[in-house]
């Protein structure tokens, strides 16, 4: 299965200038947060929406942004960073298999992970490991915050995507992986209301 692209002067005409992108921050937005109860990226850290602290620290870390997926939540939100729709492939597999044409690597960053700050972004880019992705593991892999080497990438999103394949990890799996080593709690994310006032165990 195979995906074409939507033109990429519409896309970089959005982004900071019309040069040749090298990497790209994938902030991805999509999902129903039906256990949040409202969208995730609008709940406050020390009063920071979570998509503007997003924004923020990867801007702080020299990172051009879009915000993937459906971002209609967040009109007025951050109305200056560009929108990527997904691709026609279901769930954060089709986020990713847009944000791939935009750039040789890219990062992913979920929304609702409010503990990654500009330092842990600037590692992810820096480390000088050349498998096809690199992201952190606790139990199991943690494709939400990761860096992705695009070509590879695409290949293997095409192939899955064939065998009706929906998820990051099978992605993961048929992947070149290496691990990101970082602290455990940066990788805490807020998926219900109680998660909001909980502080991560360091």
């Amino acid at each position: 299965m195979t995906w074409e692209r939507a033109e990429p002067e519409l896309l970089l005409g959005l982004l900071s200038s019309a040069r040749v992108l090298e990497l790209v921050c994938g902030i991805f937005v999509g999902g129903a947060s039906r256990r949040m109860g409202r969208p995730k990226g609008h709940v406050c850290l020390d009063g920071e929406p979570l998509l503007v602290r997003a924004v923020r620290v990867a801007r702080e870390a020299s990172l051009d942004v879009v915000l993937v997926g459906d971002a209609t939540p967040y009109d007025t939100l951050v109305p200056e960073v560009t929108r990527l729709a997904d691709a026609p492939i279901p769930g954060p597999l089709g986020g990713l298999r847009a944000l791939v044409e935009l750039a040789p690597r890219v990062i992913v960053l979920a929304v609702d992970m409010p503990y990654v700050d500009a330092d842990t972004l600037r590692a992810l880019v820096d480390h000088p490991s050349d498998a096809d992705v690199l992201l952190a593991k606790r139990e199991r892999w943690e494709p939400l915050l990761s860096r992705w080497q695009s070509a590879p990438t695409r290949e293997a999103l095409d192939r899955l995507a064939g065998r009706g394949e929906r998820s990051l990890r099978a992605l993961v799996a048929a992947s070149r992986a290496h691990v990101f080593e970082l602290d455990p709690w940066r990788l805490d994310d807020w998926d219900r209301p109680e998660d909001v006032t909980s502080r991560p165990a360091r």
